[in-house]
């Protein structure tokens, strides 16, 4: 009896609140419907994912938004400067911090620091897609998130044949523990501190190198000539008879020529640096004569004649401009001049120059080059990535695509020695200062 008495309580006590139940229910249905309703149009398009950078998302752990490292402005080279920006990368990741984003330069002078001409990163590179690249690798930031609370700590960096690399990683892993752990910045100080000694592997670097990607301004000069490139290869095919009849020319309803790209190092100012290594190396592996590397490039096998071959190289420190004749039957050689292609690259500076040419290199279908330049490693390295991400880890044998020979080393074959970056190398020293000890994988 009890028992139906409280039963009947808790009706009497539940039935004023079974609208306010009624009323959640149907707000939660609704919510579900909604959502059901929008989640299409919120989506993500697969093809718009690349560039899509969440700065809310968490960082790998470690990586610190409240504390940066800031570098000087990074000079020489292209592709010096992009090592060296990567190093700072990958500093910047070994003390926990993100990187404030550096200036570059956009001109080639040696000593003359005040005539360096500096352009910040994000006029040559996506500073958002470099981020969503790397997200949770390294981090870049602008100098806006800092909050300037405490003063910069100067991290002076060593020079000289007595800095180490091993002196470098011990001041690095003494810093990352120190007082100086407390600064919001801490300032890399020195002569020339894009020479730090190197403790990267290479497949760090390749990482970096894989998330640089050109802004868009320049990305349609690249694409510009290219296509310049292209069509000179239809018309060569054309005229010589080929199976491209003229119903078939239309590039929208055939694929893409291919085309070979030669990174001709036989400048002046190269070939009295390389004649000189090669007396103190004892090699004679190093520097390669036009005659040189036009016989070594006609011996390559999975060329498919006729075929254009694209010569990249330093014009303003060209002696020889005969650099297009005497190529083998088949082989139409073009550089900027004779492509009509000399307005693009006269408009800008030395280092979009560069840039330009490194992807017009970089996404031929044959790439030659010479293994002691830092232009051509870097592009051997980047097409080397591509293929393992492919799942291809080797290159030899037949012609898997994105091949890549080194013109003054002599393979097996007698014809230019096939190359692929060793991804297994502990340090950059092979790349930044050239090997002739290259192979297929």
């Amino acid at each position: 009896m009890n028992i139906i008495l409280e039963l009947n309580h808790l009706k009497q006590v539940s039935l004023p609140t079974r609208p306010v139940v009624c009323k959640g229910l149907f707000i939660v249905i609704a919510l579900i419907v909604l959502r059901a309703i929008v989640s299409p149009f919120l989506a993500v398009n697969p093809s718009e994912k690349e560039g899509f950078y969440d700065p809310t998302a968490d960082l790998l752990p470690g990586i610190r938004r409240g504390k940066f490292i800031e570098v000087p402005q990074i000079i020489w080279g292209l592709n010096n400067q992009k090592i060296a920006f990567a190093r700072a990368c990958l500093t910047a990741r070994f003390l926990n911090r993100s990187l404030l984003m550096p200036s570059l330069s956009a001109s080639l002078f040696y000593k003359e620091v005040d005539l360096l001409r500096p352009i910040t990163f994000d006029k040559v590179f996506d500073f958002t897609k470099f981020n969503a690249r790397c997200q949770g690798f390294v981090r870049l930031a602008r100098y806006s998130e800092v909050s300037n609370q405490t003063k910069p700590f100067k991290l002076q960096k060593g020079t000289g044949r007595r800095w180490t690399a091993d002196k470098d990683l011990d001041q690095l892993q003494q810093y990352r523990r120190s007082k100086a752990d407390d600064s919001e910045v801490i300032e890399i100080v020195g002569k020339n501190p894009f020479l730090w000694p190197d403790h990267w592997p290479v497949k760090d670097y390749a990482k970096i190198f894989d998330c640089l990607v050109l802004v868009t301004e320049i990305e349609t000069e690249v694409v510009k000539v290219i296509s310049k490139i292209r069509e000179a290869g239809q018309r060569a095919r054309h005229e010589a008879g080929s199976s491209h009849s003229k119903q078939r020319r239309d590039s929208s309803t055939n694929p893409p020529v291919p085309y070979v790209a030669v990174h001709m190092r036989i400048e002046k100012d190269w070939m009295i640096h390389c004649k000189k290594w090669e007396q103190r190396s004892k090699s004679h592996e190093i520097c390669s004569s036009k005659e040189e590397i036009i016989h070594k490039v006609s011996q390559i096998t999975d060329l498919h004649r006729p075929v254009v071959v694209y010569l990249a190289v330093a014009d303003s420190l060209l002696e020889d401009d005969s650099i297009t004749s005497g190529w083998r039957v088949g082989m139409v050689a073009y550089e900027k001049k004779k492509l009509g292609v000399t307005d693009i690259y006269d408009r800008q500076p030395y280092l979009i120059k560069s840039a330009i040419d490194f992807e017009v290199c970089s996404r031929t279908d044959v790439f030659v080059g010479n293994s002691f330049s830092t232009f051509s490693n870097l592009v051997v390295l980047s097409r080397t990535e591509r293929l393992y991400n492919l799942g291809k880890a080797s290159s030899c044998g037949e012609n898997i695509g994105l091949s890549s020979y080194a013109y003054n080393v002599m393979g097996d074959d007698g014809g230019p020695q096939r190359w692929m970056t060793d991804m297994s190398d502990t340090s950059l020293q092979r790349l930044s200062y050239g090997t002739n000890n290259v192979s297929c994988h």
